[in-house]
């Protein structure tokens, strides 16, 4: 019975956590909106209709929660682990990449067979990104914060020498790529909205991450060492093959994130194609509290105020870069209700 209490108790708190933040966050802007003289409720409320007053703002919506949730699981699994994957954009990048060259390069495949080509390339590539970190790591005493931040660097450099040179569209007018073939296009699941495929997979992925930490062996060890390394080696946990295998899912999925972005949105790669997934990745992780379930939650969250920044910026005359200020504001709540929480314990 105590145990059940305890349980119920922790799952109460870890809902209403991402919650209180949340609102904390956007409380936080409404000050600062206040402050500038413009009505924190007109804006508050065009924020909320750009996010789902209808139809298609609702579809955006979780649309730009996909790549969000994609990234915040990669984030996640990797903080998990006590490795501070600061490089899911770098991943992010490296996914789209590979995914534009399958994607235009095989045009004479079938769909069947190009569409699951094309983002299983997004995922191996992503991985290949990440299994660097782990090396680099394991190998040569890297910390990960250093080389994945380097890496991201890396990564954007790369995609914009591809498209720009080997890749570049046949017109050599822009710096991108020419579209994908059709059959490697993510399908929409609401005509006349970007609302694909990639969502309900990233979904799947999610549940699938979940089962995968806390009901599998390799996921309970993840977990292990990211508690105790020392602890987890000790008790018969090899930690550098976790390690590698943390950083080749954490990579993956990021890899995954821009191989769907890319064929459910732009169908195109080109030079700025990421807004900053892979950075913004780290706050939906942490707003989830590293919990795939609670992430798709955060990623929503996350995926509603960018979709209904502009429609603020239009009914309310409050720049859309306030959406940056709400997301800064969520993150320094969460630290502080998390700092409120371990001096409570402590005491």
């Amino acid at each position: 019975m105590k145990s059940a209490a305890l349980s119920q108790k922790g799952l109460s708190a870890g809902i209403l956590r991402p919650v209180l933040t949340a609102v904390a966050g956007l409380a936080g802007v409404a000050v600062i909106i206040l402050l500038t003289g413009a009505s924190p409720v007109k804006a508050l409320s065009a924020l909320a209709e750009g996010s789902f007053g209808s139809l298609y703002s609702a579809t955006n919506t979780f649309a730009k929660m996909c790549p969000l949730l994609l990234t915040g699981l990669s984030v996640g699994v990797a903080f998990r682990c006590r490795i501070w994957n600061i490089g899911a954009e770098g991943q992010f990048l490296m996914g789209a990449l590979a995914a534009a060259w399958v994607g235009v390069a095989g045009r004479a495949l079938p769909p069947p067979l190009l569409l699951p080509l094309t983002l299983l390339s997004g995922v191996l590539f992503g991985a290949l990104w990440g299994g660097v970190v782990a090396a680099l790591r394991l190998w040569r005493g890297v910390q990960e914060v250093i080389s994945t931040i380097m890496l991201n660097f890396i990564a954007l450099q790369i995609v914009s020498f591809a498209v720009q040179g080997p890749l570049q569209e046949a017109k050599k007018a822009y710096p991108q790529t020419d579209p994908i073939a059709l059959g490697a296009e993510l399908p929409l699941l609401v005509s006349g909205t970007n609302l694909h495929w990639g969502v309900p997979i990233a979904l799947a992925v999610a549940a699938c991450m979940s089962v995968f930490l806390f009901k599998t062996a390799a996921g309970f060890q993840i977990r292990a060492v990211g508690s105790n390394a020392e602890g987890a080696g000790a008790a018969g946990i090899r930690v550098s093959r976790i390690v590698l295998l943390t950083m080749l899912l954490s990579g993956g999925l990021s890899g995954l994130a821009g191989a769907v972005e890319l064929t459910g949105i732009t169908h195109q790669l080109f030079e700025s194609f990421s807004p900053g997934y892979g950075y913004t990745a780290i706050a939906v992780a942490l707003l989830g509290g590293l919990h795939p379930v609670r992430t798709v939650f955060s990623a929503l969250f996350f995926g509603a105020l960018a979709a209904g920044s502009n429609q603020m910026e239009r009914a309310a005359g409050v720049s859309s870069v306030l959406v940056y200020v709400i997301q800064g504001a969520t993150v320094a709540a969460l630290v502080g209700y998390l700092r409120f929480s371990l001096g409570t314990r402590q005491e």
